[in-house]
């Protein structure tokens, strides 16, 4: 399998998670772990799984991670398999009332993702992944890198499923 990690990070909670992942992917096939200001169209190709991360900031992705979203053209996913993460407070945690009451109602990086997506016709091979920094700056919470991890193996493990059932 052939998969790729794509992401933007601001304090390297994502990057961090990124990372990780990358590891777990690299021990199935290959696996490439690129920072979206990094990324060529050209990368796609052969690619079968590709998992997009951002951290969350102002309930939505970083402006880069929604650039490269709307600069690829209509189709270039279509044949890759793809998930969407992000890093956010648990909603336990922000102090402020208000805010914790605008995340609930507004979401998160991985949500806005999918939803930008899901209407370019794209389909994910599972839902949104939210993971958990202490504070804004981090750092990830306690087990979020293992947590990363098996999320990373059980989308390799559904996408090898898929391409068996399609008989590829």
């Amino acid at each position: 399998m052939k998969s790729m990690i794509l992401y933007d990070s601001v304090f390297g909670n994502t990057e961090h998670l990124a990372r990780c992942m990358g590891d777990t992917l690299a021990a199935l096939g290959e696996c490439r772990v690129i920072r979206v200001q990094d990324f060529t169209r050209g990368m796609l190709q052969g690619t079968e799984l590709i998992l997009l991360g951002s951290p969350t900031r102002a309930f939505k992705p970083t402006p880069a991670m929604m650039n490269l979203l709307r600069s690829l053209p209509p189709g270039a996913l279509e044949t890759v398999d793809v998930g969407v993460f992000d890093t956010r407070i648990a909603q336990d945690d922000i102090p402020v009332k208000f805010v914790r009451f605008l995340q609930k109602k507004s979401g998160a990086a991985a949500g806005v993702m999918a939803k930008y997506l899901v209407r370019r016709r794209v389909p994910l091979l599972a839902e949104p992944e939210g993971f958990y920094v202490l504070k804004s700056e981090g750092p990830l919470g306690e087990g979020e890198l293992e947590r990363a991890a098996a999320w990373a193996r059980d989308l390799a493990l559904k996408q090898k499923e898929v391409m068996d059932e399609k008989g590829n």
